[in-house]
């Protein structure tokens, strides 16, 4: 064959590649919190409570609202820059690299074109099971399996159940804090993970709630170049949820498979211009860990008052024992005008709780006990099977908390 012919057939093979994953990219739904929770949701109205998406009611704070506000009138432009401003901001607080860093519309492009990129029918996807549920379906489009592993005991992800569950993984998933659980895993455990990986897997970090916990990041992982990538996101604690920003922060040649399925499209420059304000804001941080963690203990101390089980969360959202079906208690939440979280099926009887404004929780507090009183005198609390509802899935008890 002639060096031409071979370079044809290489350049042919590399275009049906890239055509393929174009293909790919545009041919399934991106699946979002949003998306996730409004299949769950009935119609709102005016006045509801609304804490089943784990939105954060604060919205952006003061500094992001006003420079959202001085960058409208430029809506006409692309400014291209402000993205460079932003990522000089985030790579010098984080001491990263700006090769290091992909910015996107929110994490879960990112977390979709992960999947895509690492996951194969050959190479499954591995993930905690209840967790976020998007990479499961993007899965569906990689034609990957997708091996789900309980938590431990202590809610956290179970390393060697992963690594036992896909000798041939091609992509581990691990949220910390978890959704929907809000609980954490710790870096050693990630650290564990990363040197018993099959060699060519990836390791997924999603750290969307990590500022409401007292949690490592794993950029220390990134920055010795080890094979993980991490999402971050403005949606949580920043309260940019309907504003959409976010990162994946990675080795560049990870990145570089990511680009593969980006559309390469302009920021939003609002939202970049909202978001590099709030890194600024020294105090935002802290300042609202605080408050979600304040609100959150006040409400975990009424549930325990009342008897009731919940994951010990170290985020802004917690998964309640709910003793029934736990769509019988959505619906009746609802018909209150409180909107709670989805069902995940390995726990039939739990449900997802967004932590609110301490009015929101109060709200929640009045509807779930007049809720869970009228479970009782329809008999749902003295079922015999409640037992083995209250027993974690894999037999064990729940712990106190």
């Amino acid at each position: 064959m002639k060096t031409n012919e071979k370079v044809s057939n290489g350049s042919r093979r590399t275009f049906l590649q890239l055509s393929a994953a174009a293909t790919a990219a545009t041919a399934f739904r991106i699946a979002t919190e949003a998306s996730l929770a409004a299949e769950e949701r009935n119609v709102f109205h005016p006045g509801a409570v609304v804490i089943d998406a784990n939105e954060n009611p604060l919205g952006p704070c003061d500094a992001a609202r006003k420079a959202i506000v001085d960058m409208a009138p430029e809506g006409g432009r692309y400014s291209y820059w402000l993205k460079e401003e932003f990522l000089k901001t985030f790579t010098e607080m984080e001491s990263l690299k700006p090769e290091y860093v992909r910015v996107f519309p929110g994490s879960s492009e990112p977390l979709h074109f992960s999947v895509l990129s690492f996951t194969s029918p050959t190479k499954s996807y591995v993930t905690a099971d209840p967790g976020y549920e998007a990479g499961m379906r993007a899965a569906k489009m990689s034609g990957a399996r997708v091996a789900k592993t309980p938590l431990t005991k202590t809610y956290a992800h179970d390393i060697k159940a992963m690594l036992a569950a896909a000798p041939e993984a091609g992509l581990f998933y691990i949220c910390t804090p978890n959704n929907p659980t809000g609980t954490m895993t710790a870096h050693s455990d990630i650290e564990q993970l990363l040197a018993a990986k099959p060699k060519g897997s990836v390791v997924l970090v999603d750290e969307a709630y990590i500022h409401f916990s007292n949690g490592v990041s794993t950029f220390d992982l990134v920055k010795a170049n080890q094979d993980l990538i991490v999402l971050r996101t403005f949606s949580k604690l920043y309260g940019m949820a309907g504003i959409r920003c976010g990162m994946a922060i990675g080795r560049p040649d990870l990145l570089e498979k990511l680009d593969t399925y980006n559309s390469g499209s302009a920021m939003p420059i609002t939202a970049v211009a909202a978001a590099t304000a709030s890194l600024k804001h020294e105090h935002l941080v802290p300042e609202r860990k605080q408050l979600n963690a304040a609100v959150r203990q006040k409400t975990f101390d009424w549930l325990s008052s009342q008897g009731h089980s919940y994951t010990p969360s170290q985020s802004n959202c917690f998964m309640l024992e709910t003793k029934r079906p736990s769509k019988e208690i959505i619906d009746a939440m609802a018909k209150r005008s409180v909107y709670i979280g989805r069902p995940w099926p390995v726990w039939p009887t739990h449900v997802r709780i967004t932590v609110g404004t301490q009015a929101e929780m109060d709200a929640f507090q009045a509807a779930f006990e007049a809720v869970m009183k009228n479970s009782t005198t329809t008999g749902y609390a003295h079922s015999p099977s409640l037992k083995a509802r209250r027993s974690y899935p894999d037999g064990q008890d729940w712990p106190s908390v």
